[in-house]
């Protein structure tokens, strides 16, 4: 088990340190001068060679991207050019507000979608468990952004049951801040609701057709307890595998 942590550990590494150079070397190809830009098309020569010095950015490539590590990883990342202000500040305001949305999406996506593909594969080939696999399957497919359109003019202009205002009110509380994040967080849950419970279902059919389920049922047990302690608990290994794997996705 150590072994195997200690290589994801290595692992995680080293795509770090090939995502870091990526999104280095992409912004490095990109055409313009930052001196340039920064001062305008009608500055001197040599007042836009002296701001690049000033930035460092006629350095070589590997002392920029040497130069770079060492500052983000002492939580320097840099400062906004349109903005005239570190980067920093902008990027946790974002990063706050990522994590909020993908908290409502988990929490309310999780049981949400186990218990969806339950009672699909509880009512197999049956209208309820159509219903449910068609619609997931059709949110999952749908891209987020036209998922997005579509509720804010059912909630939003239609119903007007939630708010599509981009920010909530200045000084609002927890439970205001949650009311304006539940439209936002909605196309994350339905995309992730198909994954969830296709996953569930797909893990309940193999579970309840194996030989330790009609061992319990020929034993007696009741049905219920058949599916709470015998099915549910290997039907669901693999979605909490898909479960783990979309965390990622959700605070992307």
């Amino acid at each position: 088990m150590l072994v195997f942590l200690v290589r994801r550990l290595a692992l995680s590494l080293v795509t770090l340190f090939l995502l870091s150079v990526m999104v280095f070397l992409g912004g490095q190809v990109l055409p313009g001068n930052v001196g340039r830009a920064i001062l305008g098309p009608f500055a001197d020569q040599r007042a836009v060679d002296a701001l690049n010095h000033s930035l460092g950015v006629d350095r070589p490539l590997l002392v920029q991207y040497g130069t770079w590590i060492w500052n983000f990883l002492h939580g320097d990342m840099g400062t906004s050019y349109i903005f005239r202000a570190p980067v920093a500040p902008f990027v946790i305001d974002a990063l706050g507000n990522s994590l909020k949305l993908a908290l409502i999406a988990f929490v309310l996506v999780v049981p949400i979608g186990i218990l969806g593909g339950v009672i699909a594969a509880l009512n197999l080939n049956r209208p309820l468990d159509r219903i449910i696999s068609l619609g997931g399957l059709s949110v999952t497919v749908l891209p987020e952004f036209v998922t997005g359109i579509i509720l804010i003019l059912i909630f939003g202009v239609w119903l007007r049951w939630l708010p599509i205002a981009a920010a909530w009110p200045k000084g609002a509380g927890f439970f205001t801040q949650i009311y304006y994040l539940i439209l936002p967080s909605l196309p994350l849950f339905l995309v992730l609701f198909g994954y969830i419970a296709r996953m569930a279902r797909s893990g309940m059919i193999e579970a309840l057709d194996s030989d330790y389920t009609r061992t319990a049922v020929l034993k007696g047990l009741p049905w219920r307890t058949v599916i709470w302690r015998h099915v549910l608990r290997n039907a669901l290994l693999p979605t909490i595998t898909v479960i783990a794997t979309q965390t990622g996705y959700l605070i992307g």
